[in-house]
């Protein structure tokens, strides 16, 4: 997160492991900012959605998934990093939480709507997917503005997300360019659309999981 005064971190694994801390001691020695990766982290989350989008251009079949699911791994990495070099400098911002949320969004719209006009993707689910996605992070903050305590629990929260759309795009990479089930009523479906028909599925979950634990906190604890 860009602010480190805020304690409600989401939990990531990596963040104690040696590399990790390695390369935010460099990047913070280097004078990269906390806002500053936290924008870098939505450019790359944007970028894949068009390298996804651009899979649809003949030659660039599995550049652009491969690309695209590079892209997405840098967004996370983004995301982890800019947390980690706010501690490490001691940086505050006043806008801080508002470089750590809304790049995220916007990665998560540019990332889902581009894979939506990928190759065996369809652009409504993409849509849809992006909606979902924003509105597990809204779930969230409304809960946390309500006196919950930030709550990213899947089963499908942007790790989650980022992980299905990944392992799908790298799989879509090694599949013939012109492969497609054929499906009557769906026949520019794929591996793309069934990750994004995922991701959406999960997302209701997610958010319906959220409601419901927030919910019993802030009953219990401001009744």
């Amino acid at each position: 997160m860009s602010d480190p005064a805020n304690a409600e971190r989401r939990p990531i694994a990596s963040r104690e492991t040696a590399w990790a801390r390695a390369i935010s001691s460099f990047l913070g020695r280097i004078g990269c900012t906390p806002n500053g990766i936290s924008v870098a982290g939505m450019f790359a989350g944007v970028l894949a959605g068009v390298c996804f989008a651009c899979t649809r251009i003949e030659g660039f079949h599995i550049a652009g998934f491969l690309l695209g699911a590079l892209c997405v791994q840098l967004r996370l990495a983004a995301n982890m990093f800019d947390g980690m070099v706010a501690i490490e400098t001691g940086q505050r911002s006043p806008v801080g939480e508002l470089y750590n949320e809304v790049p995220d969004r916007i990665s998560d719209i540019g990332t889902l709507v581009g894979a939506g006009y990928a190759i065996g993707g369809m652009p409504e689910l993409g849509l849809w997917a992006a909606a979902m996605a924003v509105l597990t992070a809204y779930v969230r903050a409304q809960g946390k503005a309500a006196g919950a305590p930030n709550d990213f629990c899947g089963p499908m929260a942007k790790q989650h997300r980022m992980a299905v759309i990944t392992i799908s795009a790298v799989v879509a990479a090694y599949l013939p360019a012109t492969w497609l089930p054929k499906w009557e009523q769906f026949p520019t479906a794929g591996v793309i659309s069934l990750a994004l028909a995922i991701i959406i599925v999960g997302c209701v979950f997610t958010v319906l999981r959220r409601l419901s634990r927030m919910s019993a906190y802030l009953r219990k604890n401001k009744a």
